[in-house]
């Protein structure tokens, strides 16, 4: 059975009638219909009432414009199941444009046996009551499913209608807050929300979060338990079946697939001469039902009849609500407090759970705390100010209405601020130590309401400080110690609730130094000793060698204090087995091992110079800068060892260590001349790249890592490829310099003092820049990457042809020699004091 209702529900999904003639979205408004349920002597509203039963008197009213000028007849039909036609009398027929009915509405009452509820809405025509009641009584099995499955589709359909409210209403209040409002709107409504929208700019999430709805509802199981409470189990079956198939969203369940799946039926078998059934879905607004359409109902025959499904009739079935963190306490005083409730996508999306109280359960009397359920805060939010509550933790049960019925939902563990009752874990009370940060733990009974911690600075003063809570009953702080004085620390703990903070103090320390290890290579007059708190340290002294402190720095969780001395260290052995003694500034005095390492590799640097493939108009006026796009090559000497090692490398770096390379023999970097000598040739523009430039230095170092000193080997400097200096005859007009990259020039002028200089700008993108005319043949430039050295620029200058642009920017009248006037190309001197 089960596999042809699925084949029968595949082969409706897929034919040309679904495909083309039924739109899923039910966007078209309908008409209104007013509608309150009287259950003994409680009345409530259409959008409160989950399901009727027998004996429920419902009061309804057509809310149709005083401008209808068609006629409606709305029929009230009750039903008794697939297979059991129901008797005449459970059909009413209402004429709407009657002034009474128009006015008061009409009163009508659950009749014992009824399973389901049904309105129908028809144009007014000859055998209408007749046709539809004769339509049912044929029929009852399509109108019991269609009855089902629009009271579920219509359910997640306001679930759907929550979701887009909440984007609309948070874009409009912050869209940098929409991200996680929609987080929690999707996880209390049972949305699967597309992250990608969050890729998008900030003024295009919500329309992305407002696209593709259709299948966008998950389905959750308790929508299954409702569904299988109002059907007979098959439609349950089915629908579960579909919402896992591909045509069903393959995992998603749109809320529509019910209603077009019974659409696609009523089109196909009920169509006769007069009547075609639509379905409606109905999302109420209180007393009112709100009907959307799929299909725009026709007024010619066949007229269209609105099919509206009523709440299921029988015992109603709330939802099993969960609270999320029913580990965790929270603090009930917390102005921004949202009990987070999941599996109660219709108590977020619907009406039908109201007068929500949190009940505190306590010997003690205490007044319940209203609560409602908001989708954005991800749970219950609390409607009015607090009343008295009790001292520390409790517990708080949710108290309601699912419908008529009365409704418990789950328990909340709560707390109220204690104060006067934190105090400083024992393990950490010696834990603060003067010129860093530390972590503090502190014990006390209500962590959850804590809210801020400060660090009292003085009498007046406090700064806040970091702080998070590690369980219910400790707070980790964060104590910044960095400029403070051995002595008290007082920190105030503020919590919601509480008129004044609660105070902790506790006593820091000056640390004592840790000592790990001293190292030195053979030969060294500086040496390292890593530790901790070394800036306690005062000297340092063993094997009759003294070391003072030279300077101090934090390495990852360790200080490096290096030190110096003025002995030789070139008797040390790297077998020895050497201890220092180390004496603290306070007088201690404290033993560290030593480590000594083999001698550290010494080259000195005997000559530089560069290799330029061919030729550049740019005379360098510094020995120590070097073209970027020319070969640096250098000799070194070895000094220690007495002979240069072929395992021994060179490295060439920045000297802020933002590029570098390594030179060997083996890769034919370094070459050697002799025993003691190498050739060093590097190319700086293959391996550093364009954007390398500054000071060098280079060093040795030795086959087991050990690094020699570093010493200057010059500037790298990066040159603009000058093409073309285009002048006038007259040596009073500037000239037109043309080339690629003018930016890497800072100043380019006539005379060597550059005093009538033009400045580039850093940001200077043209291909041509305006100079002053040459004097002698040259210009004088400054390069941006060495300002302090004037550099000389030799180009042949070309004439400017008359009749066009000069380089001052003033036009020349145009010839008919302007045309055909060749470029002549003058050596420098030819440029001298030339009339025009």
């Amino acid at each position: 059975m089960r596999r042809c209702l699925l084949l029968i529900a595949g082969l409706l999904l897929l034919s040309p009638r679904f495909v083309h003639a039924d739109n899923p979205a039910f966007d078209l408004v309908g008409p209104k219909v007013d509608l309150r349920v009287k259950r003994g002597d409680i009345t409530l509203p259409i959008a409160q009432t989950p399901n009727l039963l027998p004996g429920d008197r419902l009061w309804v009213h057509a809310d149709l414009p005083e401008t209808q000028l068609n006629h409606f007849v709305l029929v009230v039909a009750f039903l008794r199941g697939v297979t059991n036609q129901p008797p005449n009398d459970w059909f009413t027929r209402v004429e709407t444009w009657n002034p009474k009915v128009r006015s008061e509405g009409v009163f009508i009452t659950v009749p014992d046996g009824a399973e389901q509820a049904l309105l129908f809405l028809a144009p007014e025509t000859g055998g209408d009551f007749t046709t539809l009641r004769k339509a049912v009584h044929d029929r009852p099995g399509i109108f019991v499913r269609a009855a089902q499955d629009l009271v579920f589709a219509s359910w997640e359909r306001m679930r759907l209608d929550t979701y887009l409210d909440d984007v609309r209403e948070t874009n409009q209040i912050d869209a940098k807050d929409l991200k996680d409002r929609m987080q929690l709107s999707a996880r209390s409504l049972g949305i699967k929300l597309d992250q990608q929208c969050f890729d998008r700019p900030v003024d295009q999430q919500a329309t992305c979060l407002t696209q593709h709805t259709e299948g966008v509802v998950l389905d959750d199981a308790n929508a299954q338990s409702l569904v299988t409470q109002i059907a007979n189990g098959s439609t349950a079956d089915l629908m579960n079946q579909l919402s896992y198939s591909n045509m069903g969203g393959a995992g998603l369940y749109s809320p529509y697939i019910g209603a077009i799946i019974d659409t696609v039926r009523i089109l196909s078998s009920l169509h006769t001469a007069h009547f075609q059934y639509i379905p409606a879905l109905s999302l109420p607004t209180k007393d009112t039902m709100n009907l959307r359409l799929n299909v725009p109902p026709s007024f010619r025959d066949p007229k269209s009849v609105v099919v509206v499904a009523l709440p299921p009739i029988g015992p109603s079935k709330p939802p099993p609500v969960r609270d999320i963190n029913s580990m965790d306490a929270q603090c009930i005083e917390k102005p921004d407090l949202a009990l987070p409730i999941d599996n109660a996508p219709l108590i977020f999306g619907t009406d039908m759970a109201h007068d929500l109280k949190l009940h505190i359960e306590s010997s003690q009397p205490y007044t319940d705390l209203p609560v409602r359920a908001e989708s954005t805060r991800g749970g219950l939010i609390l409607t009015g100010s607090l009343p008295a509550l009790p001292v520390g933790s409790f517990t708080a049960s949710l108290h309601g209405k699912w419908g008529f019925d009365d409704w418990e939902g789950p328990r909340f563990r709560l707390v109220t601020a204690v104060s006067g009752k934190w105090q400083v874990a024992p393990a950490d009370q010696s834990a603060l130590v003067v010129g860093r940060e530390d972590k503090l733990h502190i014990q006390g009974e209500t962590a959850q309401c804590v809210f801020s911690v400060a660090l009292r600075e003085g009498p007046n003063s406090s700064k806040i400080v970091h702080f998070k809570s590690s369980g219910s009953d400790q707070l980790e702080v964060s104590v910044p110690l960095e400029k403070a004085s051995p002595g008290q620390v007082t920190l105030e703990i503020h919590q919601f609730g509480t008129d004044k903070p609660d105070t902790v103090s506790v006593n820091s320390y000056a640390e004592a130094a840790s000592l790990d290890r001293l190292t030195l290579s053979i030969g060294d007059r500086t040496a390292t000793l890593k530790g901790t708190r070394l800036d306690e340290v005062a000297k340092a002294e063993f094997e009759n060698i003294a070391w003072t402190p030279d300077g101090l720095a934090r390495v990852e969780d360790f200080d490096r204090l290096t030190l110096k001395t003025d002995a030789d260290t070139g008797r040390l052995s790297t077998t020895g087995s050497y201890s220092a003694k180390v004496k603290l500034r306070d007088g201690r005095e404290l033993k560290v091992p030593v480590t000594v390492r083999s001698s550290r590799p010494h080259v000195s640097l005997l000559n530089k110079g560069s290799q330029v493939d061919g030729s550049i108009p740019v005379h360098l006026g510094s020995a120590e800068d070097f073209a970027l796009d020319a070969k640096l090559v250098f000799f070194l000497k070895s000094e220690i060892p007495q002979s240069f090692p072929r395992n021994e490398n060179v490295e060439v770096a920045a000297a802020d260590d933002s590029f570098h390379t390594m030179l060997s023999i083996s890769d034919g970097s370094l070459v050697l001349e002799d025993a003691r000598t190498a050739l060093g040739t590097i190319d700086p523009l293959a391996k550093f790249g364009p954007s390398a430039f500054g000071p060098l230095r280079a060093r040795a170092i030795s086959a087991d890592g050990v690094p020699g000193e570093w010493m200057p080997l010059g500037t790298l400097v990066r040159i603009p490829a000058f093409k073309e200096l285009r002048c006038p005859r007259s040596t009073a007009k500037p000239c037109t310099l043309t080339g690629n990259n003018l930016f890497l020039a800072q100043t380019i002028g006539a005379t060597q003092d550059l005093s009538a200089g033009v400045e580039v700008p850093p940001d200077f993108t043209s291909g041509q820049l305006i100079v002053p005319h040459p004097v002698n043949g040259q210009l004088f430039l400054k390069l941006r990457d060495d300002p302090g050295t004037v550099q000389t620029l030799t180009l042949p200058v070309t004439l400017a042809p008359p009749g066009t642009q000069t380089a001052a920017g003033q036009p020349t009248p145009p010839g008919p020699a302007a045309a055909s006037a060749p470029v002549q190309t003058l050596n420098p001197a030819d440029t001298q004091q030339k009339p025009e």
